[in-house]
């Protein structure tokens, strides 16, 4: 046994691969923050004290509590909620681009149905506009979501439901 291995707890770093959890969930947890906050600057600041408080918090990890995407939005909407009591302002942000570059009439077609989904989801209350970030944004399934926010999946079916169906008729306005 070398001295690396004997400083290494068996429990949470061996059962939690903290820089794959990094690199496969840091846009999602900084889309999921820009959604809530409305602001870009906001989100990535709330994004890089999530992922420090994450890794503080990293041998508190419980595996039979949950997946570690799930656990890293609830630290991410923590720390978003933090920022939202703190500044108490709404603000916009602009939403990820696409992963590649459509051609000139694609790319106007986007940017327009960007905008329509924008100005539906700005309309929305902030409990509808996290329940479809962490869904859509954060890619968790609905027993994660519910973990996040801390319902039954039952219910974060029905809050998802309701909220999609809200966005549904404003962008139909």
């Amino acid at each position: 046994m070398t001295a690396t291995t004997a400083t290494v707890p068996d429990t949470a770093d061996r059962a939690l691969d903290f820089d794959a959890l990094y690199r496969e969930s840091r846009d999602d947890v900084f889309a999921y923050a820009a959604t809530l906050l409305r602001d870009s600057a906001a989100a990535e600041d709330v994004t890089a004290s999530a992922f420090e408080r994450a890794y503080r918090k990293r041998s508190r990890f419980d595996a039979r509590r949950g997946s570690p995407r799930a656990w890293l939005f609830g630290i991410a909407r923590n720390a978003a909620l933090d920022e939202l009591r703190k500044r108490k302002r709404a603000a916009t942000a602009p939403l990820p681009g696409p992963l590649h570059e459509p051609g000139p009439d694609e790319a106007a077609e986007q940017a327009a149905e960007r905008d329509a989904v924008r100005v539906a989801l700005s309309g929305l209350a902030a409990r509808d506009r996290e329940v479809i970030a962490l869904k859509y944004h954060a890619d968790l399934s609905n027993a994660e979501v519910a973990d996040v926010l801390g319902v039954s999946v039952s219910n974060a079916g029905t809050l998802l439901n309701r909220a999609m169906n809200k966005l549904r008729e404003a962008l139909d306005a």
